[in-house]
């Protein structure tokens, strides 16, 4: 007779990705010295308050300083990039 082997499959998984990226990581290191707060507020002024909502700026920067550190030079790789490796979230 075949078995099967019935594996539990659950909704949501609670995961801390800080404990899948090591310490060591450059990641680590850019976001401790990157502020970013300010970046938001100071780009304001140049988004309209109509249409659709447009993609974060402080989350484009850090996505372009990833293209950079990692040499990704296509806006679609590095969506693809970051959509795939934990670190870079």
């Amino acid at each position: 007779m075949m078995g099967r082997q019935e594996t539990k499959r659950e909704l949501f998984v609670l995961i801390s990705l800080n404990e899948y990226v090591p310490e060591d990581h450059l990641l680590r290191a850019v976001d401790q010295y990157l502020d970013l707060t300010e970046f938001r507020e100071n780009l304001a002024q140049s988004y309209s308050h109509t249409g659709r909502p447009s993609v974060d700026p402080e989350l484009m920067a850090r996505m372009l300083i990833i293209g950079y550190c990692y040499g990704i030079r296509s806006e679609r790789r590095l969506c693809e990039e970051v959509g795939m490796n934990l670190a870079y979230r």
